[in-house]
């Protein structure tokens, strides 16, 4: 499974607005240059993450996006399939009727274990997680190069 562009830069927008904390205004060539999304494909992934409930979009000269969802509550899960659809790894899974040997396969029942366990992991993942983990890391790297 690789994850689509879309939900990538969802991602990424996500992150961005979850630093700036809930309910700060940030406006869309902000997020789009320090994130690296191209503008156009920003405006179309915060539609969906509008409609999801995740940001709000307020328009005009001095608009952008706003996050409404604390970071703590919002999950890696929550923002790769508002943008990309339920997370499934094969079509065997999510439509056991297109595939007779379903209920008999072996394969069948790793492929839905699989789907479980990454469901799971990107659920475990909130975003407030990620910032704190970021900013340790970034430390971690500027604590070894002044050690050099």
């Amino acid at each position: 499974m690789r994850l689509t562009r879309a939900g990538e830069y969802a991602v990424r927008c996500m992150l961005y607005l979850a630093s700036l904390g809930t309910g700060e205004l940030a406006m869309r060539k902000e997020i789009a240059r320090a994130m690296e999304i191209p503008e156009q494909f920003l405006g179309k992934i915060a539609q969906q993450l509008s409609r999801a409930g995740f940001i709000d979009i307020v328009q005009g000269a001095k608009g952008g996006y706003r996050l409404v969802v604390p970071p703590q509550k919002l999950t890696l899960l929550d923002v790769v399939e508002a943008v990309v659809g339920e997370i499934f790894l094969n079509d065997c899974v999510m439509r056991p009727a297109a595939c007779n040997r379903s209920n008999a396969c072996a394969v069948h029942q790793v492929w839905e274990k699989a789907r479980s366990q990454l469901r799971a992991t990107l659920k475990e993942a909130t975003f407030a997680g990620l910032l704190r983990d970021s900013c340790q890391a970034e430390a971690l790297i500027h604590a070894d190069s002044a050690g050099n």
